[in-house]
């Protein structure tokens, strides 16, 4: 549940690329206020190109509620009308934004794995309980805690990799700037640190 957290968490960083991640998951109140429903479930959500998104309604008649839902969400996105599609242009991102989202990720990297951690520390506890209550051998607990680590390394692998790539996509058209062990360098065209954050 962690990782899956992290994944969902991490697809609502902007990037300055067209994503349906960005918007399917935004709540918007429709038929009068009287459902509250995901984007995703009402409507279709495609990129027609790297800065534009275009979300056709399964009910046309609902298309302004959604277009209203989506700007009142406060994501940063100006919704437009054409015909019986909404169609959202996601604007390029500057360099500084992109170290600013590039801190955002190393938080939640390490949200990531603070969760994870105690989702270990939790599970070595009902281990090392089973076996002072005698339910459980000294070596089948070894043997467990054993496979609770490797599942926490393997799942700590996984959302450090998925932070790296989406730092590699967020730092598009800046290559200076990359997110390395969590901490981002800043490089001159010579290959020379400049700075550290």
């Amino acid at each position: 549940k962690g990782l899956q957290f992290l994944i969902s968490d991490f697809a609502t960083v902007r990037t300055g690329r067209a994503t349906p991640a960005l918007v399917e998951h935004v709540i918007v109140s429709v038929y009068g206020v009287t459902q509250r429903l995901k984007i995703m479930e009402l409507a279709t959500i495609s990129a027609s190109d790297p800065q534009t998104l275009v979300l056709t309604p399964f009910d046309t008649s609902i298309l302004s509620e959604i277009q209203k839902g989506i700007m009142e969400a406060n994501i940063g996105l100006t919704p437009s009308t054409d015909g019986n599609v909404i169609r959202i242009s996601i604007p390029s991102l500057s360099e500084e934004r992109r170290i600013e989202l590039i801190k955002l990720m190393k938080q939640k990297l390490e949200n990531g794995r603070i969760a994870i951690r105690q989702i270990r520390q939790d599970a070595r506890n009902i281990v090392r309980k089973k076996h002072i209550d005698k339910e459980m051998s000294e070596e089948e607990m070894y043997r467990i805690e054993k496979e609770i680590q490797r599942l926490t390394d393997d799942f700590t692998e996984q959302i450090e990799t998925k932070t790296y790539r989406k730092g590699d996509t967020v730092r598009y058209e800046i290559p200076n700037v990359i997110l390395k062990d969590t901490t981002i360098y800043t490089y001159n065209k010579q290959g020379t640190t400049l700075k550290t954050v």
